[in-house]
């Protein structure tokens, strides 16, 4: 109710906080970052582009999933693996939002380039290829997709979280973040939760960034449904501009952002990890080490952790007997699996 009124009564309000927003992450470093995020986006809009257009389906009974896809360009760098791949999932009729994050090395048939690491479908095709890797995979579609650069992160969090965000860090962290985070309990500013989410040196291997990612995005949410981040919304969405290349309008990220701040305040994030537990084996490949996965067994934890029905079984995109072109017998015997075998 108060962001309704606040949108109806205070237009000049919402313009000048958002402009406002704008100015936060409008340093140098941002500059370079916008221009980044804006060739990459004329890259996957334009009709002449190497990428094809973003085609994900209607959304039905209310329900949206987005395609957040953490990119981790560095300077020159232009064939980019996506450095995390979730997917965010939003009812609007009981406000209720699922995180589902997908591991790296987790090994699937992109579609047209044969079995690859599923982050290499960013790279190989832009969110679209992501999106057909995942329906084609695991049959489950996304009306939207959002490419964060991370380096906006921080910024995002001093704006939901001036004080900064708690968390319970269980050992020191360090190498390769330009800076040290101590154990203990303790607020983390945005440049510290940046560097707790990326940490690539966890003594879990994958599995400790993927949780830790799970962790912050969930508190985050927490934080936000608050009046003051309800006010701030709009300054929000202009720190969030520059940084993010995404086909979602504004007119439905203020809905989802009014409906996830005062509707959502009694619902808890839920959130999964494909590939679920007991249903993936490590495998050594011509790509590097991978996670060999169940297929129908990850694909009925999804869409049941979803809550979608198995009524288009034959879809024509699902390959029934895609699992027949993996290597299903597991080794329990092969070497400990770490997301640093290859480098990206």
């Amino acid at each position: 109710m108060i962001f309704t009124l606040l949108l109806l009564a205070g237009g000049g309000y919402v313009a000048a906080q958002y402009s406002n927003g704008l100015s936060f992450a409008n340093d140098d470093k941002t500059n370079d970052i916008h221009t980044e995020l804006s060739d990459s986006s004329n890259t996957f809009s334009d009709s002449d582009s190497a990428f094809d257009d973003f085609e994900g389906g209607e959304s039905q009974f209310g329900e949206i999933n987005v395609l957040l896809i953490g990119d981790d360009a560095r300077g020159d760098e232009e064939d980019t693996r996506s450095d995390a791949l979730m997917i965010g999932h939003y009812d609007q009729t009981t406000n209720q939002v699922k995180l589902v994050s997908l591991m790296r090395d987790t090994y699937v048939e992109i579609p047209d380039h044969g079995m690859e690491k599923i982050n290499a479908a960013y790279a190989l095709g832009g969110p679209e290829l992501v999106r057909k890797t995942i329906k084609h995979n695991f049959d489950v579609d996304a009306q939207y997709y959002a490419i964060v650069n991370f380096e906006g992160f921080s910024k995002m969090v001093d704006v939901i979280a001036p004080e900064g965000i708690e968390v319970d860090i269980p050992y020191e962290m360090s190498h390769g973040l330009g800076l040290t985070l101590y154990p203990g309990q303790q607020k983390l500013n945005g440049d510290q939760l940046l560097g707790y989410v990326r940490f690539r040196h966890d003594i879990h291997s994958d599995y400790g960034r993927v949780e830790r990612q799970q962790e912050a995005l969930s508190k985050l949410k927490d934080e936000a449904i608050s009046f003051q981040t309800i006010v701030n919304l709009p300054k929000l969405l202009g720190v969030m501009e520059p940084y993010i290349n995404t086909n979602i309008d504004k007119k439905t990220i203020f809905s989802i952002g009014k409906g996830m701040l005062t509707g959502g305040k009694d619902n808890k994030m839920e959130s999964l990890r494909i590939p679920v537990e007991g249903s993936f084996g490590d495998l050594r490949t011509d790509v590097g080490q991978v996670l060999d996965i169940n297929l129908e067994q990850n694909r009925q934890a999804l869409r049941e952790f979803l809550s979608l029905e198995d009524e288009n079984e034959q879809d024509g995109e699902y390959v029934e007997n895609l699992e027949e072109d993996q290597n299903m017998d597991y080794q329990e015997e092969t070497e400990e699996y770490t997301s640093n075998t290859r480098n990206y």
